[in-house]
């Protein structure tokens, strides 16, 4: 017996592959979205809606907050290890994000079924309040060869 259960081993594979996927997100670096956690299925991110992240109407842009909701999404559905990507998804807004709310984006499967699955997201203000909930289809692609970088394909 080596006192690592399977279970500790599963929640520790899915979470290094969430960070790595994190560490190379650019856009998650740019908006400041930082992956709180991650398990078998599920992610946590936050960020703090910042003042070029509201619309017209000054309040946060739902875009900003459907990114949010997808960025957990994109972690949550790839803790599995083969890559994943988005099928569709859907968001609605609950009430509006304030300037220097910060927000949690809290993703959760709901269940996965031969390459597909269905993933809830949950984006909370700090204080707890529902904000939006976000729905997300994902498609887990099959195994195909390596993308050349861009120089070698003389890009």
């Amino acid at each position: 017996m080596t006192g690592i259960s399977e279970e500790g081993d599963l929640e520790f594979a899915a979470r290094r592959r969430a960070e790595d996927l994190y560490a190379k997100d650019r856009t998650c670096e740019l908006l400041g979205i930082a992956l709180r956690d991650a398990g078998p299925g599920r992610a946590t991110v936050g960020m703090r809606v910042t003042e070029t992240m509201v619309n017209g109407h000054g309040i946060g842009h739902g875009g900003f907050l459907f990114l949010l909701a997808d960025a957990a999404f994109a972690f949550a559905c790839n803790t599995y290890g083969p890559t994943t990507v988005a099928q569709g998804a859907q968001v609605t807004f609950l009430r509006p994000a304030e300037v220097g709310d910060e927000l949690v984006a809290e993703a959760t499967e709901r269940t996965r079924f031969g390459r597909s699955g269905l993933y809830d997201v949950t984006v909370r203000r700090s204080d707890g309040v529902p904000i939006a909930e976000f729905r997300g289809q994902s498609h887990t692609l099959g195994s195909r060869p390596a993308r050349p970088a861009p120089e070698a394909r003389g890009e």
